[in-house]
Parts: structure tokens; sequence; C-alpha cells
């Protein structure tokens, strides 16, 4: 085993390979999987220490925290104290069945939380920091929390740094540190060791965990961890923040807020009602009408909504990522359904990102290639001068494997790349024109310019010592490269560039263009100096046009199928790419973005600079398609979006891309492809870089809107039936002669509070959270997206909620009124004797509520749709009713339950009124569907 890691001096003062040999690494290797496992046993994950978990009993301690609870409370504290003053005579059933139900509810809460709590963790876990390490001798990416003492990093643009390190090489490496040290500008980094003391900002050998590599690239031995790390030591400084809340968490606490203060009018009114009108002689009648008002209070607000919305979410959420779609805020859904624009980058995306060199174009002529992927064999086809032809693709193609970070590899049998797929197509055909591969392994490469998404070059220095020469080879768009050229390689010689060959060798790149190629220039000159380290972008001029290549990316077959579907659901593809705008335009032709009637080509960058604010916004409204264009010209684009009351999706990989992606209301990261930085700046991450996979993410975070919907409409309207009840039977029980068989004139009370609570606690959350994970009922992309300004509880939906509370509040009072003797119809009243006629009546309406809430749950899983459509195919939903109704056939049905929430046992006759009320609600709702079926004339107004 090697020795352990024992960092003592200061590693910025000393000297990188002693800070490798003091760390026990060797820099060409890294450690070995045994001591890396050893080392995180002794120094424990990379992490920051969290704020003490909250303990399980505190948490369940909490669910009691809530105003309706102390309400609760304070009724069961009222009971007792009537029950001890009126002897303690018997069992305080009253009180009894309030704590259980207060137990169970909070129970219900805690479990809820619990599982919410997993599942964000669960998704936490898939979005957590990687980094890339040399282990065994071999480049391997392992999570961040992992990190050890002495491990060797590889770091690269849009590379988040996981651990304190000291730098062993660097090649224009700059490092953003404003998370560390408030600085705005990326810092310049080199691996010398410093002369003295300096401040953290100033520490240029070193990267800190927390911080972002800006460009270039580097290596470095890590040499601190965890609370070990500057991160660590600032922790107190960054403790998170409460998460502000989203809309929907906003409009949902102010409905309860709304919903709390009706409720109380409500529930003063009929306290007062009963008050006035039966008379209060003794403490427990008192209590009773205290318990009527605090129950209806608390039945009427759906205190369990915040609970249930989390996890829905979080399951939703689950759901998506396990189809590539990660989601790193819950909240980010309603968002995500909302989305009315797709900006999506071009390569990987809506293409396959297997990118085969086809042809290679030079002075003397062409050499097109065979094979497709990264396997590297196929012909060689010469078409011009043989020796001319062959000598200048074998420089294209050399030089374009030197200006090369890409890794081409074999694994059991199976080629491999790692690094950009574009570069990799260049060590692929190096391998098919014979003669090429030899060539790049005489080479010593030396510094590097790396590619710069406003430059669109890359540039490397290269010694061949055998023939003593030193070169400079740069790879890029072939329009910005030509720029730089001031000669062309004609087989062994060069000739000066001409305007004129300008032309034609922009036309080659058009053709090449038209046919869906990706074109890239190659170029070359000598150095100036054999000084391999003393390179950067400078030296990017009078440069030799060696040649371009066309790289096939084929466009996904899915794309297409997915653009047009996010077509009908009213959304707007725009592809934005760097490639040549013919490349783009012929792209998004192919794919179905842009139709006959849209503009023939790309809008490119250079266009889009020329215009102020106020031109793009009106651009950005006909445009779908903009090529060679840079990370700003993508964030002007997006701000130009949203200025037209846009919600835009953007997606991006590169470092520069993240302002974009932090701008856009649901910025999008390539899990394959993208940097760790556009991961921390994005809402979502592909894990197949695939553009079907936002449209199907799209589609299912509308059905979890939609889900969303269905279960607050549910409750809603549910426990306004339950208000409806209560307050009809107490203000019109009385107008229309309902009377007490055994307490004549005294007004008569539809429910008890215990069944208030009972009906609250076995309808509520089951079947809500059963709606929660309802499949796609509607079809919900055959609807325009939502606005900024749509509510998800608008007018219409209100009017809905109003309507079926009461429904059943009336339904209920009829039901009443027929088992009662007195008012207006009566009838059932003769099948019970007159000391439980108020039992049986009570307890009808009780089951006729439970019923009716079951099949409002049916009618609630569609806006427009028959609730018979679908009608099986949500088991937990099926499951749930199942539950509920047992639940309350036992509280009917069971003596000792029947003493504690006041019921009495119901004849088929009774039952059937109550099962007949819940299909009176679902014939209401059926018919109310039927009719705005009628009035819309098919169409689907947006969610």
């Amino acid at each position: 085993m090697e020795a352990t890691a024992t960092v003592h001096q200061d590693p910025t003062l000393t000297e990188a390979e002693e800070v490798a040999r003091g760390a026990g690494v060797d820099p060409d290797r890294g450690l070995t999987s045994q001591e890396a496992a050893a080392r995180l046993a002794e120094h424990g994950p990379n992490e920051l220490t969290a704020s003490e978990q909250e303990p399980a009993w505190r948490r369940f301690l909490r669910q009691f925290a809530d105003p309706l609870i102390y309400l609760l409370l304070a009724a069961i504290a009222i009971s007792l104290v009537a029950w001890i003053a009126e002897g303690a005579t018997g069992v305080p059933i009253d009180a009894l069945v309030i704590i259980v139900i207060v137990l169970a509810n909070a129970i219900l809460g805690f479990v809820q939380e619990n599982k919410a709590a997993d599942a964000v963790a669960a998704l936490a876990d898939m979005t957590a920091t990687r980094a890339h390490v040399l282990r065994d001798g071999r480049l391997t990416e392992v999570p961040s929390s992992e990190l050890v003492p002495g491990d060797i990093l590889a770091l690269g643009e849009g590379d988040a740094v996981g651990a304190d390190a000291r730098l062993l090489t660097a090649s224009a490496l700059r490092v953003q540190e404003s998370s560390l040290t408030g600085e705005s500008e990326a810092v310049e980094k080199s691996p010398a060791a410093l002369p003295g003391e300096v401040p953290l900002g100033d520490r240029r050998n070193m990267v800190y965990k927390g911080t972002a590599v800006a460009r270039g690239v580097g290596r470095a031995v890590v040499t601190a961890t965890g609370m070990g790390t500057e991160m660590g030591r600032i922790a107190t400084l960054l403790e998170r923040t409460e998460d502000e809340p989203s809309p929907l968490q906003t409009e949902i606490a102010k409905i309860s807020k709304m919903l709390g203060l009706l409720v109380i009018a409500i529930a003063i009114v009929v306290m007062g009602a009963l008050a006035i009108i039966n008379g209060v002689s003794s403490l427990s009648e008192a209590v009773e009408i205290l318990l009527m008002g605090v129950s209806l209070a608390v039945a009427a607000v759906p205190e369990g909504l915040p609970a249930i919305l989390s996890l829905v979410l979080a399951i939703g959420v689950q759901a998506m990522a396990k189809r590539n779609a990660v989601m790193k805020n819950l909240h980010s859904v309603e968002t995500l359904g909302a989305v009315s624009v797709i900006c999506s980058d071009k390569t990987g995306t809506l293409t396959r990102n297997e990118m085969t060199l086809k042809e290679v174009v030079t002075a003397s002529g062409r050499v097109r290639l065979s094979g497709i992927g990264y396997a590297p064999v196929g012909d060689v086809e010469l078409d011009g001068d043989p020796g001319s032809v062959a000598f200048e693709a074998r420089r294209v193609l050399a030089a374009g494997s030197l200006a090369n970070n890409a890794q081409l590899s074999r694994n059991e049998g199976v080629w491999e790349i790692q690094g950009d797929p574009t570069e990799a197509a260049f060590l692929v055909a190096q391998h098919k024109l014979e003669g090429t591969a030899e060539r790049v392994r005489g080479y010593v490469r030396g510094g590097e310019a790396p590619f710069d998404s406003d430059r669109k070059l890359m540039s490397v220095l290269g010694r061949h010592a055998a023939e003593d020469l030193t070169r400079v080879f740069t790879k890029g768009a072939p329009d910005i490269l030509l720029e730089r050229c001031v000669a062309e390689q004609v087989g062994e010689t060069t000739r000066e560039l001409t305007d004129a060959r300008r032309d034609e060798l922009a036309a080659v790149v058009e053709e090449l263009s038209r046919k869906g190629y990706r074109t890239l220039g190659v170029a070359w000159r000598e150095a100036e100096s054999d000084d391999l380290d003393d390179f950067d972008e400078a030296a990017e001029h009078d440069l030799v046009y060696a040649g371009v290549v066309a790289i096939i990316d084929p466009p996904r077959e899915e794309a297409a199928q997915a653009i047009a579907e996010a077509h009908r659901a009213g959304i707007k593809t725009v592809m934005i790419t760097g490639d040549h705008p013919v490349t783009a335009a012929r792209i998004a032709a192919d794919l179905g973005i842009t139709s006959p009637g849209d503009s023939a080509s790309a809008v490119t960058g250079r266009e889009i600079e020329k215009l102020d604010d106020a031109g793009l916004q009106e651009l950005v409204r006909t445009t779908s398609v903009y090529a060679r264009v840079s990370p700003e010209h993508k964030l002007r684009i997006v701000d130009a979006l949203q200025a037209n009351q846009l919600i835009v999706s953007m997606t991006g990989d590169g470092v520069n891309d993240a302002p974009a992606l932090k701008t856009a209301d649901i910025g999008v990261a390539m899990g394959i492809t993208g940097t760790e930085v556009t991961k921390e700046a994005a809402e979502m991450i592909l894990g197949d870089d695939n553009y079907s996979t936002i449209v199907a993410a799209v589609r299912q975070g509308r059905v979890i809107f939609d889900n969303i919907k269905k279960f607050i409409r549910f409750l809603l309207s549910s426990n306004m039936g339950e208000v409806a009840t209560v307050f009809l039977g107490v203000v019109l029980g009385s107008f229309i002669g309902l009377a007490d068989p055994g307490n004549p004139g005294a007004t008569v009370v539809p429910l008890l509070a215990t069944q208030i609570l009972w009906i609250n606690l076995i309808t509520d959350s089951g079947p809500a959270l059963a709606m929660g994970v309802d499949p796609e009922i509607d079809d919900v992309m055959a609807r325009r997206p939502r606005g900024y300004s749509d509510r998800i509880i608008d007018r219409h939906m209100w009017a809905r909620i109003i309507a079926i509370g009461a429904v059943m509040g009336i339904v209920n009072l009829i039901i009443f009124d027929l088992c009662l003797p007195g008012g207006l119809f009566g009838g059932l009243e003769a099948l019970a004797g007159p000391e439980q006629q108020l039992a049986v009546a009570r307890t009808t309406v009780f089951t006729a509520l439970v019923f009716m809430q079951l099949f409002n749950a049916l009618n609630s899983r569609s806006d427009y749709g028959s609730a018979f459509s679908h009608l099986f195919t949500n088991r937990w939903l099926w499951g749930s009713f199942a539950l509920a109704i047992v639940l309350q056939v036992l509280v009917v049905e069971v003596p000792f339950l029947q003493d504690a929430f006041g019921t009495a046992p119901l004849d088929i006759a009774h039952w059937a009124l109550a099962i007949g009320a819940g299909v009176a609600v679902m014939a209401f709702e059926e018919v109310s569907k039927a009719i705005r079926r009628a009035l819309a004339r098919g169409s689907r107004p947006a969610a």
C-alpha cells in the first residue's frame, strides 16, 4: 500500500513534484483504487459537514405545530375539563376520538414528509458533482464526495473543482473563484511555486473546492478535502438559506389563508345559530357547540395539502429521472409544464452525436473515407492527384489529431471515446489514411490555446524531434480560420491565399454545408520558438490553410417526431448552433423545425450583433434557426424571447452556456457532454442528451401539473361539501321544520365533530395522493402552454369547486330531511325507532358524504373528460377507495366504533341512499362536463 498523504508544508510555497511526493502519489498514475478506499475511510467523505439533522421525534412533534391542530388540542382540553366537571363518569369519547384522529393525522404527515425527503435526497444523489481523477493509471470519473488527499485531478473547461488541490500542470488555465473570493474575473493559474505567503485570491498555483474551470486544462494533486478545504473553513458563511416559495406554493398558501378566514366566519355563524336556537344549559352543551365549530374549521382547510404537494412532486420528478430527465428542483416542474419555446443545440441533442469524418477537401482534390462510428476501419478513396492530395490530407488529419484532447480506446472489443466527439472523429480518421498515425506519434505536444466559443478555434504547439521542427496546429470554424491564414498548402509547398482563392474555399464550405456536413478547417505554421510551454492564442496568425474536413452527424429519427409533438402542443422549437448557417438550415428543414413558409437560411451571430434589443425581440418572433452564435448571443436570444412573454427552455453543455441556462426559465444541461458548471446552473439535466427527452419531460411536467390541479380541485370541493352540509343543515334545518325526536324544538346538526374529522382522515390523503400519480387522462399535448399570468385555480375551477360543494350540501340536506320527521319530504324515518332516528339520519349523511367524496375523486380526474374514461387505469386510487369503504363500514357497523363516532347501523335502504348520493354527485358532474364539451366544440383550453 502506498504511503498515506501527509502534506505538512504550505503547498503554495513548495514545488509541485515535492507536494506529490509528500502526498504519496505518482502524478503519472494517480492513486490505486485500494489506497483511495483506505484514504476515504481515514479522512471521510469530501463533503462540508451538514447542519445537525433534525431528530425523528422532533420532526414528528412538528406535525402538531399548526394553528388548526392547536384548535383541536384546545378542543380536547375543553372536552376533558367538561367531562371531569360533570363527574368523570364513563369514558370521554369525544376527547379520545379527537386524540386518535390528531395522532393519525400526525403519523400520516410524518410518513409523507419522510417519503418526500427521501425522494429529494435520491434526486440530489443523481445531480451530485463529479470529478475526473487519475486512478490505477487510468483517467476515470468519480463523485466529488469520494475525492481523497493525494488524488490527481484532471481539470478541463467547465469542470467544477471538487477539492483544494496544488497544480502540477496548467495550460491556459483560468478558474472562476467568485464563490470563494468575490472576484468576478476568472483567475489565471500556473503551477510555479510562490515566493512567499500571499492572500487567498493571489494563490495562483492552487485550485479550490467550489470553484469552476472557466477555460484551459490542467492537473492537480488534492491537498485537502471536506471541512479541511478553504470552503470548509468558511462553511458557516454558506449556511443554506431558506428557499423562496414557488408561485404554486405561494398561491396555495394564499388559498389556505383565505379559506381559513372564510370558514372561521362560517363556523362562528354555525356556533352562534346553535347557541341561540338551542340555548346552552350545561358545560357539555357548550363544549359540543365549540367542538362543532372547531371541527368545521379543520375540515374545510386542507392542512395536508403542502405535504401531499411535495410528495406528489417528488414522486413525479423521480419518474422523470428514470426517463433520463433529472429535475434539480421539485417546483421547477410547474415551469416545465408551461414551456412555450425550447431552444436547443444541434449536435448530440437533435443529432446522434456519432461524429464521423467522411471527407477531407484540400487544394489538390478530395479524400473520401468510408465507415461510421468510432471503429478506426474503412476504405480510402482519392479524388485528384494521388501524391499531392494524400500528402495534404495526411497533414490535415495529423494537425486535427494533434490539436485535440479526445481519447480513443478499445475496451473489451468495443471502440470508445472520451472527450468531444468532433475531436474524436479526427483520431478515428487518422488510422484510416496510411502514414498519418505514425506522423502524429512523432510529435510531442506542448502548450495549448483551448477551444473558446468566442474565438471558435483551438491551437497547440507540437515539436517533431526527429525532424527538428516546432509547429503551431490550429483547427476551428473555416470562415473564422481563413481570416487568420495567409497561405495555403499545395502538395509539399505553400502558396499565397488570394481573394479569389478565399472565395473558392468559402464555396467549398458552402457546398459541404448544404449536404448537411459539419465543417472544420485546419491550418498550421512554423513556430517562432522551440519552448513548448511558451504558447497562447496570440500565435494564431499568419497560418497556412491545410484544408477542410466534412463531418456527418445524422439527425436523430426520434427528434423529428418530438419536434412535431412539441409543435402540436403549441411549443416552438428553436435551433441554436455554432455550425455553418447552411448546415444549420438544412438540418432544421430535415427535422421539421422550419417549414416552407419560414426563412430559407439561419440568422447568424453577426446579424444578431447588428440589432438592438427591440429589433431582436421582433426577430425572435419569426426565426427558428440561429448559426455561428456565441454564448453571449444565446443570452440575448433568451432575453428577447422572455421579453415577448414566452417561457423559455434553453439547452447547453459548455461553461460559457451557464449564463443563458441560468437566465432561461428552464435551463437544460447535457448529462453526457455537459460540463459540471452547466449542470450546476441548470434546472434539468438530460441523461441521454436527447431533444426528445426534453419534450417527454414537458409532457410529464404537464401531467404532474394536471394531477396537482386534480387533487386540489378534489380536496377543496370535498371540503366545501362538508362545510355546506353543516351550514345548510343548521341554517335551513329549522326553517324547513326538521326535528330531533328526542328534543323537539332544538336545531338538529347533520354531522358530529368526530364524524367531520373522520371524513377528513379517510377521504383526503389517500385519494389525493393516488390522484397525484394518475396516468395521463386528457391529451396534455393537445393544448397551448400556460401563460405567465395563468393561475392554477382560475375562475372556472372556483366555479366547479363551489358548485360541487353546494350540490353535496343540498343532497345531504335532502337525505337528512328524508331520514327525520317533519321537513319537506320524510318517509325513511319510519324505518327507525324515535330514539334512533337522529343517529340513523346523521350516519346516513355521514356515509353519503364519504361516498360523495369518493365519486368526486373520479370526477376530478379530468376537466372535460367523462369519469368513465380511463376508469381503471389508476390502481392506487381504487385501493384508496377500498380502504375508505372498509373503514366506513367498520365505523357504521362495529358497536364500540358506533359509540366513539355517534353512528348507528344502517339497513339496505339507508346504505342505498348513501351510495345513491355519491352517484348523484357524479351524475351532476357528467352533465356539466357534457355541456362544457359542447360549448367548447371539442377544443381544450389551457390548463
